[in-house]
């Protein structure tokens, strides 16, 4: 999956990242689907041993254009966990409480605690996204951003805190689709907001928002992946993928239990 992850070197370019890529799956859609159904299984066992050993904090940050499948993800990814060692925490438009503070400030309050999985659904990163691309800061104060949220992913990784970052890339016809669907759609209506279509119109200056800040972010110890999210199956698969594999890799083990536990007999 090293194809997806962006190196820190600083040659990162959005444009060279195909939206309706499907090559590292040897499949189709329903191939994919049963891989996924056993990364699901695999998953639900490994964040148990992340909660039952205790040692580890795993901070996942999903980051996308509106309609790019954050909330699918999440549903199909982590189908099955248990819900008191996985959280979900989203970040809207701060509060008045919020922006009395560092931007950071309500972030923080977010992090996994050590045994926890939690799921940013958008994150830190609106900072340096949508803060940028409407001008509601000024360049000299945005712009150090990109330094600050190295350094705070630095400590939370310091402290512990495994962290993987996820861009879910979809193309601007596969967003108008999504969008048109989201409208024709009774049951789906509700997500779509007008605002929406002002944001489409600013397509351009997202793309390169994201790009600036996937290239001045992904680092050792935070890599940035960048997921062909055209096609929903193949984007479930392959976060879910990255995801098993890191936990793989931590070699956890369950807790030992209290000495004696094997002579007793419940009545």
């Amino acid at each position: 999956m090293n194809k997806y992850r962006i190196q820190p070197n600083g040659s990162f370019r959005l444009k060279d990242y195909d939206p309706d890529e499907t090559s590292a799956f040897k499949g189709g859609k329903q191939e994919a689907l049963e891989a996924l159904a056993k990364l699901n299984k695999r998953l639900e066992t490994l964040q148990e041993l992340l909660y039952a050993e205790g040692k580890h904090k795993v901070l996942v940050v999903l980051q996308a254009m509106d309609a790019g499948g954050k909330d699918g993800t999440i549903r199909a990814v982590f189908d099955g966990v248990n819900p008191s060692g996985v959280r979900v925490a989203s970040f809207g438009v701060p509060t008045e409480h919020e922006l009395a503070r560092d931007y950071l400030w309500r972030v923080h309050q977010q992090v996994p605690r050590k045994g926890e999985l939690v799921i940013f659904n958008r994150s830190h990163y609106e900072d340096v996204l949508v803060v940028r691309v409407k001008n509601l800061v000024p360049q000299q104060v945005w712009q150090k951003r990109y330094h600050h949220i190295r350094e705070f992913e630095r400590m939370l990784a310091d402290e512990g805190t495994i962290i993987l970052k996820f861009f879910l890339h979809i193309s601007k016809e596969e967003q108008r689709k999504r969008l048109q669907e989201r409208l024709d759609n009774p049951e789906k209506r509700w997500k779509f907001r007008k605002g929406d279509l002002e944001d489409r119109k600013l397509w351009d200056q997202y793309q390169e928002a994201f790009e600036v800040a996937i290239r001045e972010t992904s680092t050792e110890y935070a890599p940035w992946y960048v997921i062909p999210a055209n096609k929903n199956w193949y984007r479930n698969w392959l976060v879910g993928s990255i995801l098993v594999e890191t936990l793989e890799g931590l070699r956890m083990q369950y807790p030992q239990p209290q000495i004696g536990l094997e002579k007793i007999v419940i009545e």
